[in-house]
């Protein structure tokens, strides 16, 4: 009875918050944090290739969530989507099979976490200037420093310890090949 109860609860969140929710839950059991940098904004972005399928991951993965809920005897929360209404250590569990090989929908779900990662840890979906500028959280967890004045990132350390090659005389200012 609890898998009738979560789905009907489920169908009273607006389809759009419903898939946001559930994405973000997902996306936060990947990486905790990365929701707030922006996991959703990413997945939704075209260059994806994913983006048309949000509502259909959405649903599939919540009603995974459903069947482990049924399984461990969890009550449905009557508010929430259904993965979102797991406990998170359910949570964790439930994208492990996800992912695990052999799983026979293993690349949806790792593909949906490397994504889940690109947000957090490089801000892909945004201008790496404007998301160091914004306070992006997980480019401030890595400590990724702000550019010169000009846009430019210039390291007065070289990170082996001696210069890089020297330039190439026809180079542009820019930085171009002439």
């Amino acid at each position: 009875m609890h898998a009738v109860e979560a789905e009907l609860s489920d169908r009273k969140i607006p389809d759009e918050q419903h898939t946001a929710r559930t994405l973000e839950a997902y996306a936060d059991t990947i990486l905790d944090g990365a929701a707030a940098a922006g996991a959703l904004e990413l997945l939704r972005w075209d260059a994806t290739g994913i983006s048309q399928d949000l509502d259909e991951l959405a649903r599939l993965l919540d009603e995974h969530a459903r069947s482990h809920a049924d399984e461990h005897a969890l009550p449905p929360d009557g508010t929430s989507p259904a993965f979102e209404a797991l406990p998170p250590g359910h949570r964790a569990a439930l994208v492990r099979r996800l992912t695990a090989p052999g799983h026979p929908e293993r690349e949806f779900w790792v593909l949906l976490a490397l994504f889940c990662n690109m947000a957090f840890d490089s801000a892909a979906h945004l201008h790496t200037a404007e998301a160091i500028a914004a306070g992006h959280p997980g480019l401030a967890v890595m400590g990724m420093s702000r550019p010169d004045p000009d846009g430019l990132w210039r390291y007065p350390d070289h990170s082996y310890g001696r210069p890089l090659a020297r330039l190439h005389p026809d180079t542009t200012p820019s930085g171009s090949p002439a």
